[in-house]
C-alpha cells in the first residue's frame, strides 16, 4: 500500500501564493502518476494537475498559467504544486493522488492523501 502525506495548505490573500507538497511512502514497484485534485465548496472533486513518471504534465484549463506541478527528481515519490495568483474560488481541500503498482504484473492501484485545506481570502 502507498501512503500519501500532504502539507503546505493554509490561509492566503487574493493574489498570493502557496506551495503544496506530497510525499509517498510504502511498498511498491512503481508510481506511474502523481497528481493534485481539489474539492471546492458545493462541487465535486476535480483534477488540478498530474505528472507522470516520465515527467509529462497535464493541467485543468482553469489552472494553466497559475499552477505548476513538479516533482523532486532525486525522489520520484515527492510532488509539489506551486499555486500563484490565487483567487477566492481556489478555496477548497486539495488532495494528492498516486497511481502505482505493487509489481509490474499487477494492476494499477490508486491511493489518496488526507487532504490539505487552502483558503483564499478576498
Amino acid at each position: 500500500q502507498v501512503q500519501l502525506v500532504e502539507s503546505g495548505g493554509g490561509l492566503v490573500q487574493t493574489g498570493g501564493s502557496l506551495r503544496l507538497s506530497c510525499a509517498a511512502s510504502g511498498v511498491f514497484s512503481s508510481i506511474n502518476r502523481m497528481g493534485w485534485y481539489r474539492q471546492t465548496p458545493g462541487n465535486q472533486r476535480e483534477l488540478v494537475a498530474v505528472i507522470t513518471s516520465g515527467g509529462n504534465t497535464n493541467y485543468a484549463d482553469s489552472m494553466k498559467g497559475r499552477f505548476t506541478i513538479s516533482r523532486d527528481n532525486a525522489k520520484n515519490t515527492v510532488v509539489y504544486l506551486q499555486m500563484n495568483s490565487l483567487k477566492p474560488e481556489d478555496t477548497g481541500v486539495y488532495y494528492c493522488k498516486a497511481d502505482w503498482q505493487r509489481s509490474i504484473i499487477e494492476r494499477e492501484l490508486g491511493s489518496w492523501g488526507q487532504g490539505t485545506q487552502v483558503t483564499v481570502s478576498s
